[in-house]
């Protein structure tokens, strides 16, 4: 019997799994040590323990992989994307071991594998490349710095000054060798308002087959957060251009399987470039298969020999699909990444919506891999329609216990720039995206009134919630007061509040009145209309998805430990991570936002800067160090001169 092991985990094993169950294939799990209670590791026939919890000590231990293989008897093995899904000679290794390896060949690559050498090898195929000089000048700027090796964004630097170029290629050798193995960077052109647009291709025993393209233009930290097919707005002939271009690509290195060949296209002068080719399946590979109606896991599954080989058909797209990639991050703290257990997980039934999912409600996310906790796929028949759901699913989905990028995912999807199909890699450049009233300081009326409700509706369940809890106060109207000469008041660790009575009828509250309240369910009524809250509490955090979507709240405690606090300028760890690097000592005087500490969490470097103009009067990491989230790494004392001798 074929037994396919995916050496890979989360979300893409998932999918992997459920087109081997369909054709009735037998299936092993391989998991680290942080991932063993993860949905994706019950799914499997078989599942087998990589001991540790980095990459380094688990998916990209090539032997462990070949040794799980070996125990369980698996015929073949699918690497999904990342770890070492690109990596030659491990798919040598497996090829040597008598096992299918499900994607090209080691030769295919190797040849794709170094960024450089590739565009080396399409230019000579005749495929629109982009080059930077080898000694670039002010009228060259702005660069792109990237990994030879990588992608994801990881090793990638904008860079606007020559004097910067240095250093941004140094923090890129860095990042893409810890997270690729391999430190080698380039420099090409920034195209600054450029689209991703990427064609599918199927090496396939029937031939090469083209399963049109998609536009993957909106990205944070150059990493993808928003992709579709097909692409908007793309003259006819510039996509059959591309969709030839890709062929020739694929062709001219003998390519099996399915790949990804990636272009920058500047819409202005209609002209498109080269990037790279993804040697593996793409991340973004449903929203092709929903307007295809195709399974580019069989497909691969067929180019390998593990099973034989039918008859596909390539025809035109049918509607249009749109993905988003839920992230645990923090899009207004500089996407840090955030770690903790997902206290709920679940989306409500819309039609055409498809969940790629690599974590579950209890599910814990751990510092060590990607942010990704899945991706929402909608198809439907217009382009329209399928932005206008997955707007909905968002909105609707009860997603408790991290921060996640879900409003700034539904702010892109409603962006007029994007309704109107023009997407551009700049999208997202001046960071999160708010809406027009947040962004003019001041929110709407029933903004207003919408916030001041879930506030209400977050303290209302908290104080019952308690009542409940306790023997004694069951037996009390809650908050009553024999005298009522101030409201009961909850406060926020925003700064926000929310007041309330308690009378013995029940609640009181200005402008309406509590229909009723529970520590889960709160309904009010406000000049005649009524509108539910469902309310999860967990510790001091609060989350509550009503009529406008879901608000997370953090209630601030009555009584804070002085053992907490900390003195004014601490840096503090953002997440859990290691300190990669240190740019300063103690007496150093440095600038607002001067780079004092990197660290590394979740596969992603981040820059911790100085909060203002002042000296490193304390640094308490290292370089090499572990620290958890909130661990004081150092501080910065500000400089008063300036306001002292404006006072003089």
């Amino acid at each position: 019997m074929q037994r396919v092991l995916v050496a890979n985990r989360a979300e893409i094993a998932s999918r992997v799994f459920r087109t081997c169950r369909r054709l009735g294939l037998s299936t092993v799990a391989v998991f680290s040590d942080a991932d063993s209670e993860l949905p994706y590791v019950e799914e499997a026939a078989l599942a087998v323990r990589l001991p540790g919890n980095t990459p380094g000590e688990t998916y990209l231990r090539a032997d462990l992989i070949l040794d799980a293989a070996a125990r369980t008897g698996a015929t073949a093995i699918h690497p999904g994307y990342g770890f070492l899904s690109e990596n030659a000679d491990f798919a040598r290794a497996v090829a040597e071991a008598g096992l299918a390896w499900i994607g090209p060949s080691p030769e295919s690559i190797e040849q794709m594998g170094s960024k450089i050498e590739s565009k080396k090898l399409m230019g000579a195929a005749g495929v629109p490349v982009l080059t930077a000089p080898e000694a670039p000048t002010e009228g060259d700027l702005p660069l792109l710095v990237k990994a030879s090796a990588g992608g994801g964004g990881r090793g990638m630097r904008v860079v606007r000054s020559l004097d910067a170029l240095p250093v941004e290629i140094a923090a890129a050798e860095a990042e893409a060798a810890s997270a690729f193995g391999d430190g080698t960077v380039f420099v090409e052109p920034y195209v600054e308002s450029g689209r991703h647009v990427e064609v599918q291709v199927v090496g396939h025993p029937t031939g090469m087959l083209i399963y049109g393209e998609r536009d993957c233009s909106v990205q944070r930290r150059h990493q993808k957060i928003v992709e579709e097919a097909p692409a908007p707005a793309l003259p006819e002939a510039t996509r059959k251009a591309m969709h030839d271009a890709a062929r020739a690509a694929a062709e001219a290195i003998d390519y099996r399987g399915a790949g990804t060949v990636e272009f920058l296209y500047d819409a202005a002068r209609d002209s498109f470039w080269f990037l790279e080719m993804n040697t593996r399946l793409q991340v973004e590979h449903p929203v092709t298969e929903e307007v295809y109606g195709v399974d580019l896991v069989q497909l691969q599954l067929e180019s390998a020999g593990v099973i034989a080989a039918g008859e596909p058909a390539v025809g035109e797209p049918n509607g249009a699909a749109i993905e988003v990639r839920l992230y645990a991050e923090d899009p207004a703290a500089d996407y840090a990444p955030q770690v903790g257990t997902m206290t709920r997980f679940e989306f409500p039934e819309v039609e055409g919506l498809r969940v790629e999912a690599g974590f579950a409600s209890g599910s814990t996310v751990s510092p060590f891999y990607d942010a990704m906790l899945a991706k929402l796929i909608v198809a439907a028949p217009t382009r329209e329609d399928a932005a206008r759901r997955l707007i909905s699913v968002l909105r609707r989905a009860r997603v408790h216990g991290l921060r996640t990028n879900r409003e700034q995912l539904v702010a892109v999807l409603s962006d007029p720039r994007f309704v109107a199909g023009e997407v551009t890699t700049a999208l997202l450049a001046n960071g999160p995206m708010v809406t027009e009233e947040a962004a003019d300081g001041a929110e709407s009326p029933q903004e207003s009134q919408e916030h001041r409700l879930v506030r209400l509706a977050g303290s209302l369940a908290l104080v019952t919630a308690a009542k409940a809890a306790s023997p004694v106060q069951s037996r009390i109207p809650i908050g009553y007061r024999n005298v009522v000469s101030q409201p009961q008041r909850t406060d926020y660790a925003d700064g926000t509040s929310a007041t309330w009575w308690g009378e013995r009828s029940g609640f009181r509250i200005e402008g309406g009145r509590v229909v009723s309240a529970s520590p889960t369910t709160v309904v009010f009524e406000v000049d005649g209309v009524r509108s539910r809250y469902d309310v999860a509490i967990s510790g001091n955090r609060i989350d509550v998805d009503g009529p406008a979507g879901h608000v997370a709240l953090e209630v601030e405690p009555r009584f804070v430990d002085p053992a907490t606090q900390v003195a004014e300028g601490s840096l503090l760890a953002p997440m859990p991570g290691s300190v990669v690097a240190v740019h300063a000592q103690v007496g150093d005087v440095v600038a607002e936002g001067r780079p004092i500490l990197v660290m590394e969490a979740m596969k992603m470097q981040h820059t911790i800067t100085a909060p203002y103009s002042g000296t490193v009067t304390e640094l308490a990491a290292t370089t090499g160090q572990q620290v958890e989230a909130g661990t004081v790494l150092a501080v910065v004392t500000a400089d008063t001169t300036d306001s002292e001798s404006e006072e003089d």
